[in-house]
């Protein structure tokens, strides 16, 4: 009986269990640690030359991990620069085109900086860039809070594949992909490990 019990309750012997961890082993790291840091390094140094040392930036992460990824952005700025940088975060849940198809998911917090987005240049912060539609639903959500007077996009990876006409002004890492895979970045702060994962396609079309 014990062994019986032993058997059924073995993960390896788990249909559901064996199909997740052979989609785990099937993943692979296409970016480490240290291509992040450098990646976001470089797009520091990009949003700076190409806003003329950055005075009327306000950095607006996507939730989530864009959240994250402006914070880490905004500090990179303020190293360089010697002054605090406006970062917030911005929720596009409610207004995403596919609302209906999908399950329901928790609302993100949209916190703006005190200096607000009117007639600033707003940089938008995703983690990956794929059908263009979360990024559409962010200007929507951005057009209800505010008139800057530019809006930019900044991804940590691009992975093609757009539905909607959208392009991103400043990118880590363009990452050539079929529709049959997927692309999950990790970060410290919200999964505790930091990588890009490539692995067999899930349900996100972001």
């Amino acid at each position: 009986m014990a062994d019986g019990d032993a058997r059924r309750g073995d993960p390896a012997r788990d249909p559901a269990d064996a199909g997740a961890a052979a989609q785990a082993a099937a993943q692979k790291a296409v970016l480490e640690r240290p291509d992040i840091r450098r990646a976001l390094t470089r797009i520091a140094h990009e949003i700076l030359e190409r806003t003329k040392g950055g005075d009327d930036v306000v950095l607006l992460g996507i939730q989530t991990r864009g959240v994250t990824l402006a914070h880490r952005l905004a500090a990179q700025l303020e190293q360089v620069e010697g002054r605090r940088v406006p970062c917030g975060s911005l929720d596009a849940t409610m207004y995403r085109d596919d609302l209906r198809l999908k399950p329901a998911r928790a609302l993100g917090r949209t916190e703006l900086p005190p200096e607000g987005v009117e007639d600033r240049i707003v940089v938008l912060v995703d983690d990956v860039l794929f059908s263009g539609r979360t990024v559409r639903a962010a200007l929507d959500a951005l057009n209800d809070l505010g008139r800057p007077r530019a809006v930019q996009l900044a991804v940590l990876v691009d992975r093609g594949h757009r539905e909607v006409p959208i392009r991103a002004d400043y990118v880590g890492k363009n990452l050539p992909t079929s529709m049959r895979e997927t692309v999950k970045v990790l970060l410290d702060e919200n999964d505790a490990r930091e990588a890009v994962m490539l692995g067999p396609a899930g349900e996100e079309r972001e």
